[in-house]
């Protein structure tokens, strides 16, 4: 996935709208970026893909490859993940349809398409394109530690898969509301997807991960801020490597700490509790002081998906008792997300 485009390094046009391919997976959790391209981007996305072994939904409608680009669909974006990252069997039939009915192909998934010999006879013959979205690109440096000019905010989290990403995407897009310049950079498949470009920091090796958040978040103008989606965590025992690659290279002005109230243990870890929000935000300011002496908290998101309004206000409201800090969760908004924009756009706090 590297078309030259003004970043060549970091951009690449995906071709939009999407035809979203829910496959025969059964569990919610397996199906992240069809359910993140729905709620972000629904402009983008014209249904979902006909598959007689479909149980998930968006809610889009059910269309065959050739309705959906009859509709204005350019590609199929596989979104659902199937565990071990690999293409199943069932799904190479339908997805070769989509490519004889004059659609493109794009995944996020570890297995690459080009792999798969149906799928690359089929696109070579039908004249398409495979997008591996979660492929590097080519000639990623080492970090430099270097300054470089703009502002930066960067999402961490007490653990892995609790909202680093939406809250990323809901901050970036406040800003942008203010009238503030901001983007969102994204570092995952489905932020990727999402942006239309990005970097999948899991899929680079780690010398170089410092130096993909460095192209990720170039120098810019002095008031431009780059929201950085923060990956994994420094208190999972897998996945700690790449959280701090990305933190020393993106040399974040503000941290946000994405937390689940509720989440007692690490993800598939149950040996490892989850740290104190005081404990897990002192951790990421000192480790992030290597490459920016002046980061600071700008406060805590807060998942409350699994709440009722007033349990979460009432748990927001907590938080910031206890930690002086503001509290939101990102994705109800309100004035509670306005005092954590303005607190960590606020440069003397």
């Amino acid at each position: 996935m590297n078309a030259a485009t003004d970043k060549p390094v970091t951009r690449t046009e995906l071709p939009t709208p999407y035809l979203l391919f829910m496959g025969d997976m059964t569990e919610p959790g397996f199906a992240k970026t069809a359910f993140g391209l729905h709620q972000w981007v629904p402009e983008r996305c014209v249904g979902e893909l006909a598959f007689s072994g479909s149980v998930l939904s968006t809610g889009l409608p059910r269309l065959s490859a050739a309705d959906g680009k009859a509709r204005g669909a350019r590609a199929v974006v596989i979104g659902v993940a199937h565990p071990g990252g690999a293409l199943a069997e069932s799904w190479i039939a339908p997805l070769v349809g989509a490519l004889e009915a004059g659609l493109d192909i794009t995944s996020g998934m570890h297995g690459r398409l080009g792999d798969n010999p149906a799928l690359a006879d089929a696109a070579r013959r039908h004249g398409r394109t495979l997008f591996d979205v979660r492929v590097p690109p080519a000639g990623i440096p080492i970090g430099t530690g270097a300054k470089r000019s703009g502002k930066r905010l960067l999402t961490v989290g007490t653990d892995c898969a609790l909202g680093k990403k939406y809250t990323a995407l809901a901050v970036a897009r406040a800003m942008q509301a203010r009238g503030i310049a901001a983007d969102f950079r994204a570092t995952g498949q489905t932020g990727i997807l999402i942006a239309g470009g990005g970097i999948p920091m899991d899929a680079v090796v780690s010398d170089f991960l410092a130096g993909a958040a460095e192209l990720l978040s170039p120098a810019a103008a002095p008031d431009h801020w780059d929201v950085v989606e923060g990956q994994g965590s420094l208190f999972h025992p897998s996945y700690a490597a790449v959280t701090l690659g990305l933190l020393h290279g993106s040399q974040p002005d503000v941290i946000l700490l994405c937390h689940q109230p509720g989440r007692t243990h690490i993800l598939g870890r149950p040996d490892y509790p989850i740290p104190d929000l005081g404990t897990a935000i002192e951790a990421y300011l000192a480790a992030g002081r290597l490459t920016n002496s002046a980061i600071r908290c700008g406060g805590i998101s807060l998942n409350t998906a699994a709440l009722d309004e007033d349990a979460a206000a009432a748990e927001i409201a907590r938080t910031e008792d206890r930690y002086g800090l503001p509290a939101a969760d990102p994705l109800r908004g309100g004035p509670a997300l306005e005092r954590l924009i303005d607190f960590s756009l606020n440069t003397t706090a």
